[in-house]
């Protein structure tokens, strides 16, 4: 990686580890699907006034959903606004009106180019968004994937706000004109290719959505299929998947166990300044601390948006 002084550190600092494995869809012109979110035992809800909304509903779509975050009925999710294109006549208002509810990220769509992300968080910056306001990428298009890893390493520019990747199978398939099949066996080779960017810059990926959402039995197979590939989570476009997604991308206690002894190894007086330790007979390296920190991290956020839940308080 370029030495230049524009690049920031691997660990972004405002790029906390959080849960998701479950990232429920909504659009904002269906009320009591929104008021239903805060219910949910999802991780995050993505509001969507882009693919959901007919042409002629963009501006109604707008303003009922700018009401409805007004009262932030929500315990500890991730909140995020899908917008439309920045391209487009719809776009520049999208944003402006999630910046103004303060929601916690805007997804882009079909994003192509590092500029994409540029572009948006400048906007942002001109309208004086905290550092703490995100912003995620559709990757479903071949231009995106072709240059899904000069778009992560945008991530890595001073001043970056993008902090996650999600992956749009049903616009692949149709830009390509490659079969949806069980298995995904044709996307799959492109799917591995936006999951090796993502992983390069520190990004989470989240594998796209299940059409039928009255297969959980197929639901749950491409569920570990995705996490098998390193997806950190799954969309969703029904509440029914929820319960499959956070068990199939949860964290296994066993894992969980071993990252808190490396990381408690690690911090031991004899292993100061050590790269490598031993581990009951198996090299650990200072990597694989960093990989069990985040994992540890997770852990807590998730027993943290427990709690809230089951006190009753807001985020």
């Amino acid at each position: 990686m370029s030495t230049n002084s524009k690049f920031t550190q691997p660990a972004h600092p405002m790029r906390p580890s959080r849960p998701r494995r479950s990232v429920l869809y909504v659009p904002a012109t269906n009320a009591r699907a929104m008021t239903k979110t805060a219910s949910l035992d999802c991780d995050a809800v993505v509001f969507d006034l882009e693919d959901s909304v007919a042409p002629d509903a963009k501006g109604k779509a707008r303003e009922a959903l700018r009401a409805f975050l007004a009262e932030r009925p929500f315990d500890g999710k991730e909140i995020v606004v899908r917008i439309n294109g920045l391209d487009s006549e719809w776009g520049t208002e999208d944003l402006l009106a999630a910046r103004g509810a303060g929601v916690d990220t805007i997804l882009l769509p079909k994003v192509e180019e590092p500029e994409d992300i540029q572009t948006a968080a400048s906007a942002l910056n001109q309208s004086d968004a905290p550092d703490t306001m995100r912003l995620w990428a559709m990757i479903e298009t071949p231009k995106a994937i072709m240059n899904a890893g000069h778009i992560a390493l945008s991530a890595r520019t001073v001043g970056a706000r993008l902090d996650c990747f999600i992956i749009g199978p049903n616009d692949i398939a149709k830009e390509t004109g490659v079969p949806h099949l069980e298995g995904r066996p044709y996307l799959v080779p492109w799917l591995m290719q936006v999951v090796l960017a993502a992983k390069a810059f520190g990004l989470d990926i989240l594998d796209g959505v299940y059409n039928d959402f009255r297969d959980l039995e197929g639901f749950e197979r491409e569920c570990g299929q995705g996490r098998d590939m390193g997806f950190d989570g799954k969309t969703l476009i029904h509440p029914g998947q929820i319960g499959a997604a956070n068990r199939l991308f949860g964290i296994d206690r066993q894992a969980l166990a071993e990252a808190e002894r490396i990381i408690a190894a690690f911090d031991a007086p004899e292993s100061a300044g050590l790269g490598v330790i031993q581990i009951d007979g198996k090299m650990v390296e200072r990597l694989h601390r960093d990989q069990a920190e985040k994992l540890v991290a997770k852990a807590k956020a998730l027993a943290a948006r427990s709690q809230v839940s089951e006190t009753g308080d807001e985020k």
